[in-house]
C-alpha cells in the first residue's frame, strides 16, 4: 500500500474482524489483493486494550483503490450514512455481489445491502443515473418508482420502466 499525496484511503473500523473483512472483500471483488497486516505489541496496551500479536492493521487494495481495515474495538459501529457504491452493467454482475457481499448480512431497499460486518453498499446497474436523470421527467419518475418497489435491483424492470412498458 502506498500513501500518496492526493489519493484518499478509506480507513475501516472494526472491533476485531479487520483481517477476516479484508480477505473477505479481496475475495469477492477481482483485481484485489491483500496488502500487509500489522500487530499491536505490548507498548499501548493500557490504552488499546488488545492482546499482543493480534491484528491490528490490516491493508487491501480493491480495483486500485486502497482501504485500512483497524481493528480498534467495538466502541463505533458502522451506520447507513457511509456506503460502498458498486455500479454494474449487467444483471449477473448485481446477482454475484449481492448474494456475495449480502452472506450473512441484511438485505435493504434500492439496492442497498448490510454485509455481514455491517457496512452498507449500493449493488446498482451502471445505467441507473441516466435512466433517473436527464429532462425526460416522466421516464425518471417511472423508474424511481420501479426502483423503490425493489430489494435487489432488477435491471430489466428499470428498462421496461424507463421504456414505459
Amino acid at each position: 500500500m502506498q500513501f500518496g499525496k492526493h489519493k484518499i484511503t478509506p480507513c475501516l473500523w472494526f472491533d476485531n474482524e479487520a483481517e477476516e473483512a479484508a480477505n473477505f472483500y479481496v475475495s469477492i471483488f477481482k483485481d484485489s489483493k491483500l496488502g500487509t497486516i500489522s500487530r499491536y505489541g505490548e507498548a499501548g496496551q493500557e490504552i488499546h486494550g488488545k492482546k499482543p500479536g493480534s491484528v491490528m492493521v490490516a491493508t487491501f487494495d480493491i480495483d486500485g483503490q486502497s482501504f485500512v481495515a483497524l481493528n480498534g474495538g467495538s466502541q463505533y459501529k458502522f451506520t447507513e450514512a457511509i456506503s460502498f457504491q458498486v455500479p454494474c452493467d449487467t444483471q449477473e454482475e448485481i446477482d454475484y455481489f449481492w448474494s456475495r457481499l449480502g452472506e450473512g448480512g441484511q438485505e435493504g431497499r434500492c439496492g442497498w445491502l448490510k454485509d455481514k460486518f455491517g457496512l452498507s453498499w449500493q449493488i446498482f446497474p451502471a445505467i441507473l443515473p441516466k435512466l433517473m436523470g436527464g429532462p425526460e421527467v416522466e421516464k425518471a419518475q417511472r423508474v424511481t418508482k420501479a426502483l423503490l418497489q425493489m430489494r435487489k435491483c432488477d435491471l430489466a424492470t428499470l428498462q421496461r420502466a424507463y421504456a414505459g412498458n
